[in-house]
């Protein structure tokens, strides 16, 4: 599947979720009747969440150099009007005198955060909540009916080296710490719901503020297991015509079949591109949010697809809007990461016999190794064979 397809479809779902209002158009409005102030048809229309022209208010911001001539005191508006002010306020379009210095002192309001939480609290939850629950009863559905992947004919006794030292480091590091990230995550996004009915609202505040902490720095843990791991398999994952067979036979997980692979089959490879790829995007997500000042993501993202796909995506963003995006979609692929994952520790304990070894203690029993990975005993034990004859 093509990524950037895929990254643009899953932006236009959010995008249209977070304006539900770009979903049609409100009908014109003839606003002679008041002057060109709003009438009761754009209020309605704006409750029913329509389009709604907006110019007619946020070019409406008075102008005191054109304002005609008055011979009373004026106060401190000059000759804009309160209502003139507020209106500049609300479509960031007033000149504001202030000695606060700041990327978002400017933006006195945005209102995207209703939105932006209505679909953090809805959506987001029930889907990524449902999807991690959904899996895990599908697999416990199908261990009761595959069973564990036995060793044909049972263990041989005889143990080969799977992965060395710091090959289990990095990935034990990888995989603890996204643990944790995950664990925290769901604390910090789901547990206002669902702990605080149970611990209360004083134990959960400890817990939310504690867990925060920890997601925000064993994120730097993840990001070192990832480039760890990249830079140590990326050459045992690049595909080829064996995973087509791999994957056309089930990879035996299906069926009692064992394909033919080298160090990492099909679906290994399938699993460490998945965690390639979505640790790298929750990676740059995590760090907009932590530095959204200095690593906005989405304007420049949304130019790139205007630009590519045609598309129509807001490219002047608040730092506000820039994090509201940066959280939706950080916790969308976590929530994708986690199915994956789940789906990696199944196979790697109780759904197949002799998997755990391999990152346990890096050896694996002979015959579990000839049986899934049979090509790389072959050339493991080729090396050792010119070692013992030279």
């Amino acid at each position: 599947m093509n990524f950037k397809i895929f990254g643009a479809v899953v932006f236009a779902l959010t995008t249209l979720m977070l304006n539900p209002a770009w979903a049609q158009d409100a009908p014109e409005v003839d606003r002679t009747s008041t002057g060109g102030a709003q009438t009761l048809e754009d209020i309605m229309a704006r409750q029913k969440q329509l389009e709604v022209d907006e110019s007619f208010r946020s070019e409406n911001t008075g102008d005191p150099a054109n304002a005609a001539p008055i011979s009373e005191q004026l106060g401190t508006l000059g000759g804009r009007s309160q209502a003139d002010s507020w209106r500049g306020v609300r479509y960031n379009e007033i000149d504001l005198s202030t000695e606060v210095s700041g990327p978002a002192v400017d933006v006195l309001i945005q209102d995207g955060g209703m939105p932006w939480y209505q679909l953090r609290e809805g959506p987001v939850i029930t889907y990524g909540g449902g999807a991690i629950l959904g899996f895990v009863l599908l697999l416990v559905v199908f261990y009761f009916i595959r069973g564990k992947i036995r060793i044909d004919g049972g263990p041989s006794g005889t143990k080969i080296e799977r992965f060395k030292a710091i090959e289990r480091f990095g990935h034990w590091l990888l995989a603890g710490s996204f643990i944790a990230l995950a664990l925290t995550g769901l604390i910090t996004l789901m547990g206002r719901s669902f702990l605080i009915p149970v611990i209360g609202q004083e134990a959960f505040s400890t817990l939310a503020v504690g867990s925060k902490w920890l997601h925000n720095n064993i994120a730097w843990a993840f990001m070192l297991g990832l480039v760890m791991t990249f830079v140590m398999w990326v050459a045992h994952n690049i595909p080829n015509k064996l995973d087509w067979q791999w994957l056309k036979a089930g990879g035996g997980i299906f069926t009692n079949s064992h394909p033919s692979s080298k160090k990492f089959n099909a679906g290994q490879k399938i699993v460490f591109w998945t965690v390639m790829i979505l640790g790298l995007s929750v990676s740059l997500s995590g760090l907009s949010l932590l530095f959204p000042f200095e690593m906005p993501m989405f304007a420049g993202t949304f130019e790139v697809m205007n630009s590519i796909l045609g598309t129509d995506f807001p490219t002047a963003l608040a730092p506000h809007e820039e994090m509201q995006y940066a959280n939706l979609w950080h916790s969308i692929i976590a929530f994708a990461m986690m199915v994956a994952i789940i789906a990696h520790i199944y196979i790697g304990t109780v759904g197949m016999e002799g998997a755990f070894d391999a990152m346990g203690n890096g050896q694996v029993d002979l015959e579990w190794a000839r049986q899934h990975h049979d090509l790389w005993v072959e050339e493991r034990l080729g090396k050792q064979d010119k070692g013992e004859s030279s």
